[in-house]
């Protein structure tokens, strides 16, 4: 599949770049050649126009509630060109348009895993016609649901669907993180962005292109790439401060010594392009070595709250479980094994909850015809409601759920990662299905490193019943305590907002849409999610390893750290270089020069974010074994 290359002109040689360089240079050359009024003129048209394209910027960005620090560069151009220290401004002038331009090369360096993630998705599909021979070429928005397509070895697959020739082998790295290519068989999921060997197959497609998996991812990743660098809100937090520190400094300068010139050699280094660069420079670093990780953050605010988390919460199913329930027995009560299984899965077919396929599933695989629904409608966290044709009215859910409309009755006894599904008909329970729904793999170690990194809280909110959920917090290590069961979505927003904040909250579900844009930073577990929980999600897990969410939060902290380690070092060498100025040693024009050099340096250190997805802990979660001590918070998933 072609993918569309995305053209864009290089930073530097952007009009205004090249415009203060040229004049800069011919700065330079009236200098060393004794003209100095047409030093002074070039100086201040270059200086001139860089002013009255920084204050618009600033202005608008004052308009939008953000102090910049463009305030002090707009300060020393104007001080140079009053003390008449030309060259001084028009390198300060290329500073702040050639660290725009430094910042957008490394910027783009950055989110070079994200543009490639937009730049492979495919344009187009292969149509195997009805006559089953001929193939056509057709736009990847003509593909429909049922369309028989071909594809071919090497090419990216353009639709889920599922597989119609014997085999396939499929590398799926770029969507859920597994290294080794997938061995696929007739009537497997075929996830749609996966990579094809070198074989040819045919698939059924069960998604239209808008709809499909990696059109999902593909979305998440442009609103990241597009997303403003709220990363700067962490600068913005020094500007301030650091503005009255150089204008205070300058000011005493001048004061002191009774020369003009010192007040704008000071402000001259005291320019702050390195808190300007390099915090979104790190976390845009951090963003791509996240998206490395199989994991989608939306913006660099999230990596900067989820830096912090003091606490979490978990969904149950398909979050700390696997989210691939198999239907283990079924009991029957007033009716039928068989009357249970088709009415259950009648039902299903209008759910969107993880239990509805493996039901539906059984339903077939045992010859089980369904009966026409007219009507139905999904509770969340509760079940489904439906009326037959015949005008009956059907329950399956959790027993709560059932207990409103049919006679009392016992809850079935469950053991560790059962949960039970009820099914009733008009007043009478029908019978109980009950579905098996193991663990992740790393789970535990995964909860274990979180509690290691500080996060005191840590509780399970579902909307399961409690018998099965204490029997999953038990496996986990989870105290009683920490176990919220029987949650409806509005319960669970508030168990998540009594949390010490900033808080985590990681569900995959339709439910868990509402407590994820609630919490301070919700994450989805995307890779068989609902959309809903995607888009409401701060960052969303494109595969199935729960041990991501360690990876992403070890991304954040490290992120955080190399974005504050740039700032830190740009304001101590700026404020150092300020106290030699200050004393008259440090003239504007080599003041200037110095600064570009901090800039640079300032961007190097940023980039280090780009490494962190090379050590992740997700690598040792997977070797450990180690079972965590219960952390205690304050005191069927549907």
């Amino acid at each position: 599949m072609e993918a569309q290359p995305r053209v864009s002109r290089h930073p530097l040689l952007h009009p205004l770049v090249l415009f203060v360089a040229v004049g800069l240079g011919l700065g330079v050359v009236f200098f060393f050649t004794g003209l100095d009024l047409q030093l002074a003129i070039t100086a201040y048209l270059v200086v001139g126009v860089t002013l009255l394209v920084t204050m618009v910027d600033m202005f608008q960005a004052l308009r939008a509630g953000h102090w910049g620090l463009d305030i002090l560069a707009v300060v020393a151009m104007i001080a140079t060109l009053v003390v008449e220290e030309y060259l001084a401004g028009m390198i300060i002038a290329l500073m702040l348009t050639g660290g725009e331009a430094l910042e957008a090369m490394a910027a783009g360096r950055a989110s070079r895993e994200l543009d490639s993630l937009i730049n492979r998705r495919p344009t187009f599909a292969y149509l195997l016609e009805a006559d089953g021979v001929t193939v056509t070429r057709v736009a990847l928005d003509e593909v429909q649901v049922g369309d028989l397509l071909v594809v071919r070895g090497s090419e990216v697959v353009p639709v889920d669907g599922h597989l119609i020739s014997d085999r396939a082998s499929l590398d799926e790295s770029s969507v859920t993180g597994e290294a080794l290519p997938v061995t696929k068989h007739p009537g497997d999921e075929i996830i749609s962005g996966t990579v094809n060997g070198s074989e040819t197959f045919q698939m059924r497609a069960t998604t239209t292109a808008a709809d499909s998996q990696y059109a999902k991812i593909v979305q998440l990743v442009e609103e990241a790439v597009q997303s403003r660098a709220p990363m700067v809100r962490l600068a913005d937090r020094y500007a301030v401060p650091f503005t009255v520190i150089a204008l205070l400094v300058a000011a005493v300068a001048w004061w002191y010594s009774g020369d003009p010139v010192r007040f704008a050699e000071v402000l001259v280094v005291a320019t702050p392009c390195p808190l300007l660069i390099g915090a979104p420079v790190a976390f845009m670093g951090g963003m791509s070595s996240a998206a490395q990780a199989n994991v989608i953050v939306k913006d660099g605010g999230t990596l900067e709250r989820l830096a912090r988390i003091e606490s979490a919460a978990f969904d149950k199913t398909g979050t700390l479980t696997q989210g691939r329930p198999t239907v283990g027995r079924i009991t029957p009560v007033h009716g039928t094994v068989r009357k249970t299984l088709q009415l259950a899965a009648s039902a299903e077919q209008y759910s969107v909850h993880v239990f509805a396929g493996p039901i539906i599933e059984h339903a077939h695989q045992h010859g089980v015809e369904l009966i026409s629904i007219d009507q139905a409608q999904e509770v969340a966290t509760n079940g489904v409601e439906a009326t037959t044709h015949s005008g009956e009215r059907l329950r399956v859910g959790k027993s709560a759920f059932i207990a409103e409309v049919v006679k009392p009755f016992e809850d079935l006894e469950l053991t560790a990662g059962e949960t039970a599904v009820y099914v009733s008909c008009n007043d009478q329970l029908v019978g109980i299905i009950v579905l098996t729904d193991p663990l992740r793999a790393t789970t535990t170690a995964t909860i274990e490193w979180l509690a290691d990194q500080g996060v005191d809280q840590m509780v399970m909110v579902t909307g399961d019943m409690d018998s099965t959920a204490q029997a999953i917090a038990k496996e986990i290590g989870f105290a009683p305590d920490q176990v919220h069961s029987s949650m409806t979505p509005t319960d669970k927003v508030q168990v998540v907002q009594a949390m010490p904040s900033p808080t985590l909250m990681v569900g995959d579900g339709i439910n868990d849409a509402p407590i994820l844009a609630a919490a301070d930073i919700g994450i989805a577990m995307g890779a068989r999610g609902s959309t809903a929980a995607s888009e409401s999600a701060d960052a969303v897990i494109t595969s199935e390893r729960f041990a991501r969410l360690a990876d992403v939060t070890h991304i954040a902290k490290r992120t955080v750290s190399i974005a504050l380690q740039s700032i830190w070092f740009g304001m101590a060498v700026s404020i150092g270089l300020m106290a030699i100025a200050a004393f008259g040693y440090l003239p504007a024009t080599f003041g200037a020069l110095m600064q570009e050099v901090v800039d640079i340096v300032a961007i190097v250190i940023a980039l280090r974010a780009l490494r962190l997805h090379r050590h992740l802990p997700s690598d040792r979660l997977g070797k450990s074994s180690r079972r965590p001590s219960p952390t205690h918070a304050p005191s069927s998933s549907r």
